[in-house]
């Protein structure tokens, strides 16, 4: 009888989750959009992103811890708002598709002659002497964000797109080092109907890598709109299901500078992080093909034993992986403080990250709507 009484509840809720991959695809492609800048720290892409959520937030229901969805905190972080123009052989180059250079440069605006040091490395010389400039064949462009300038400075060009032989670079490109950014985490939580003081929380971080110079941008896609997006639709969840415990959900900014959202929470909590009954960060929700992996689920061995339960029973996904301690998302600093969570994210599918071709549309979706029914379970044997 119990067996008859659940299946028909099953496929309710995944219908609720069927329906809402149209949502979710929305709120991706308007996080991964021009309009916010790649979520960074150039046009206040990322703080326009906030408002946004904070949209969402509000239609959504949630309530807040104070008078704002908003802790504000300051950071510093190094841009590119100006001018970015690289040559090579005087041919023009395209930031992203062609070269990066590396996010703790400082402006240079100089022509070079390039001396080969190795099969990947060049070392460049403007005129007769020796300059702090060095160029680096990679086989993938991959970005991120400093905090801290450096004296020499790096490029990277994308070596299946370059000739045979280097000569020259013209590099011409401005940096902006931003001292005291003022950033924010967005909370909010719907109220548990038999122990409100305790809390399940869900994380993710809305934050990307920004812009390099005035048209390119990183769209941030699966990194980490999809996770952003995973949240939202837990929100809605929850709030038309009343859950027994509160339920927090944390949006972090800050994650690509060095987890700087996250720590900045966990040493000024909103909430006693003694109430935390369990923390689940989400990242790169994007495909599902091959599984997820579960960073600290061999740390956490009980909760990832009932996390396999569920999936075992009910075949969400084709594997559940897993790792020990790392220091590679937001739950970091919560396990540094024994606060029982997991980090998890997706498998297989597109292998765009941290570059310009992260967007909306290469993202299958694989195993959305099983992920988050799956999180929807194993939270309620928690």
């Amino acid at each position: 009888m119990k067996n008859l009484v659940l299946v028909p509840i099953f496929i309710l809720h995944l219908h609720l989750f069927s329906q809402d991959t149209a949502y979710a695809r929305q709120v991706i492609r308007k996080l991964a959009s021009k309009e916010f800048s790649g979520r960074g720290y150039v046009n206040d892409g990322v703080n326009k992103a906030a408002s946004f959520l904070t949209t969402e937030m509000k239609q959504i229901g949630l309530a807040k811890f104070g008078k704002s969805y908003s802790q504000f905190y300051n950071m510093r972080v190094n841009t590119f708002p100006g001018s970015m123009a690289v040559s090579l052989n005087g041919k023009s180059l395209t930031p992203g598709k062609h070269f990066l250079v590396h996010p703790s440069a400082k402006s240079v605006k100089a022509n070079f002659n390039l001396t080969k040091k190795d099969s990947v490395t060049y070392i460049a010389y403007d005129t007769a002497h020796a300059a702090a400039l060095q160029v680096k064949l990679k086989k993938k462009l991959t970005y991120t964000v400093e905090s801290d300038l450096s004296n020499a400075t790096l490029i990277e060009l994308l070596k299946d797109s370059m000739p045979a032989e280097l000569k020259s670079l013209d590099v011409r490109f401005e940096n902006k080092l931003i001292r005291d950014f003022k950033c924010q985490n967005l909370c909010g939580y719907i109220k548990g109907q038999q122990v409100p003081d305790s809390f399940l929380v869900f994380t993710a971080h809305y934050d990307h890598l920004g812009m390099m110079g005035k048209e390119t941008y990183f769209p941030g896609a699966n990194d980490n709109a999809s996770g952003v997006s995973v949240l939202l639709n837990l929100a809605k969840y929850y709030k038309m299901h009343p859950p027994k415990y509160s339920v927090a959900f944390i949006f972090f900014s800050g994650e690509e500078a060095g987890l700087l959202g996250s720590k900045y929470f966990s040493n000024n909590p909103l909430f006693p992080l003694s109430k935390i009954k369990f923390l689940t960060n989400l990242d790169l929700l994007g495909t599902g093909d091959d599984g997820i992996m579960v960073v600290n689920g061999s740390v956490f061995r009980d909760q990832f034993e009932k996390l396999n339960q569920v999936n075992s029973e009910k075949k969400y996904v084709s594997q559940i992986k897993q790792r020990g301690k790392a220091a590679n998302s937001d739950h970091y600093w919560f396990t540094e403080l024994d606060i029982p969570c997991f980090f998890i994210y997706t498998m297989g599918g597109v292998s765009y990250y941290h570059d310009i071709y992260d967007v909306e549309k290469t993202l299958p979706l694989t195993k959305y709507t099983e992920v988050c029914q799956l999180l929807i379970e194993f939270n309620a044997k928690l």
